[in-house]
């Protein structure tokens, strides 16, 4: 690569600049309120889904004109986008209306077993076994299907900005930390498990219990936090007017998804097969959240294409940490990194110790709350949220403020347990 170094500072200053716009979005919809004229180009700078898309496309047209179009496109082919290709399958299958019924029904049979009352032990499930839904189904099904609940029963109506922002908060953390229970689930035990040899029952014993703790902890905090704001509200009956087969048939779909999750081939086809049967069977659908699912793979992908760009001064950072110092660092980094990247490029440093695993990894899902692109399952439950949110969108400083605690919580269970 001619220029190489010149190149690379060039990369990294794209990805500073594509961080801070997911900072400012809010400003870019005051732009469109000041400049109605392009309103539309603003309101467009001013989804957080775009962002990165939008500023790999920018990297892409300077690799053309340093590179060729020859480099850049071998750059992109080098790039594996099997993460985004599959959030935005599992997103859309486990959004289906059949599956949401089936998670709601599980969801609300845990709270009736919770002495409390019924909007409160709802919504203390939803955050609690919602998260920890994602080392089974994968994080990126457990936040989709949370997200909606959520959204359904507790964010319509008017709800308090506050309420809003503490649930989001717990509920990224949670979710983060809440998929470390197996290997296959979270993106940041994904990268790492098979190298570094974290089976299930590694998981369980090194990982899973304290993450699970920590989860429990945070849904319980911030229930009682807003408990007379729960107490009035009404949880809406459940429905079930979708037959069991057809819930049945879309779970067998979610599961061959996940168990193919590696093999875009396979779950794309499976994919084009869901699409069909739910084509089939319309009656029993709600509109599917292709759109959405689509921003929210957009989003990731841009990430992939820019975030390939700074191995060069991510990997020394981390190789040159302490264990202690490395779970704080990997905190700090995953807000403004993808921990997935993270912990890959933590793999590709030779000769590690044990101590300097599990500091990464830990530090990964802990920080994986903070911001929208810390984790990326994040992505989708700010695209089902946001526009409950005044201006139809979470602002980012609100975020790292709400998901500060539960992040201190789940720091405390990682590095004081044993």
């Amino acid at each position: 690569m001619p220029n190489e170094t010149s190149f690379e500072v060039a990369a990294a200053a794209i990805f500073a600049i594509a961080v801070l716009h997911t900072f400012s979005t809010r400003s870019f919809e005051r732009m469109a309120h000041i400049q109605p004229r392009h309103a539309g180009l603003w309101h467009l700078l001013a989804e957080v889904e775009v962002v990165f898309g939008f500023w790999a496309a920018v990297l892409i047209a300077f690799m053309v004109v340093k590179m060729g179009s020859t480099g850049a496109l071998a750059y992109l082919e080098s790039r594996n986008f099997t993460e985004p290709a599959f959030v935005f399958v599992v997103m859309v299958i486990a959004a289906s209306r059949p599956v949401i019924q089936m998670a709601a029904a599980l969801l609300r049979l845990v709270s009736h077993l919770i002495p409390l009352s019924q909007p409160t032990a709802y919504y203390l499930s939803l955050l609690s076994v919602g998260p920890l839904l994602g080392s089974f189904i994968t994080e990126p099904a457990a936040m989709t299907l949370t997200a909606l609940l959520l959204r359904d029963q507790y964010f319509a109506g008017g709800a308090p900005r506050k309420f809003m922002y503490a649930t989001v908060g717990v509920l990224f953390v949670n979710v983060s930390i809440g998929g470390t229970l197996t290997p296959y689930a979270a993106p940041p035990v994904l990268m790492v498990a098979e190298q570094w040899g974290f089976d299930l029952a590694f998981m369980l014993k090194t990982f899973g219990w304290k993450a699970a703790l920590a989860v429990a902890v945070n849904a319980a905090g911030v229930t009682f936090l807003f408990r007379n704001h729960l107490r009035k509200l009404a949880v809406s009956p459940a429905k079930l007017d979708v037959p069991i087969w057809s819930s049945g048939v879309h779970l067998a779909f979610l599961g061959a998804v996940v168990a193919f999750n590696h093999h875009p081939i396979v779950f794309l086809a499976l994919f084009m097969f869901f699409l069909g049967f739910a084509e089939a069977y319309k009656r029993y659908q709600s509109p599917l959240i292709l759109r959405e699912g689509l921003l929210v793979a957009f989003f990731l992908a841009g990430l992939v294409v820019i975030g390939g760009q700074q191995k060069w001064w991510l990997q020394p950072l981390l190789s040159d940490m302490e264990p202690t110092m490395l779970f704080t660092g990997a905190i700090l980094l995953t807000a403004v990194t993808d921990n997935a990247a993270l912990t890959y490029l933590g793999s590709l440093v030779d000769g590690v110790s044990d101590e300097f695993k599990y500091s990464l990894v830990a530090g990964a899902v802990t920080g994986g709350g903070l911001t929208v692109i810390a984790n990326a399952p994040n992505p989708a439950g700010f695209a089902i949220l946001k526009n409950s949110f005044e201006d139809g969108t979470i602002s980012a400083g609100g975020l790292a403020l709400a998901a500060l605690v539960p992040t201190l919580v789940a720091a405390a269970a990682f590095q004081m347990l044993p």
